[in-house]
């Protein structure tokens, strides 16, 4: 596999990666209000592909934030137990938006270097081409 098609497999590759990270933070300020909802987070790992030739990098398993959730009191609401008390959900709205900002960012850079390989393998080409 040549240095071009190298870096465009890798970030392509964190194309997908950062794809479903704001994915997962679209779900979670979806979900910001539903009660007894905790975030999901998505870690990343580097995956080596044909026996090391290639470094790509690949969405880890989601686990759910196991901070406590936010106690709510609403006597009229239909979860409310006894004491007036609900389960809200953990979703911190400021820091879901930060994340899919920053995910953002790094997905139109992985795009930014993908289009640039490509252009390059395509000047090439029409190099070798004359």
């Amino acid at each position: 596999m040549n240095e071009m098609m190298k870096t465009m497999a890798a970030s392509a590759s964190g194309m997908r990666a950062q794809s479903a990270r704001i994915r997962i933070g679209a779900e979670n300020i979806a979900n910001a209000d539903t009660p007894g909802y905790r975030r999901k987070t998505v870690s990343f790992e580097e995956t080596f592909q044909r026996s090391g030739e290639a470094r790509a990098v690949a969405t880890g398993p989601v686990r759910l934030d196991q901070r406590e959730l936010t106690r709510i009191y609403d006597p009229n609401h239909p979860m409310a137990g006894e004491d007036g008390y609900f389960e809200g959900s953990n979703v911190d709205l400021m820091v879901e938006i930060a994340d899919a900002r920053e995910a953002n960012r790094s997905y139109e850079a992985n795009l930014r270097m993908f289009e640039q390989a490509r252009q390059m393998a395509s000047s090439l080409l029409d190099l070798l081409r004359r």
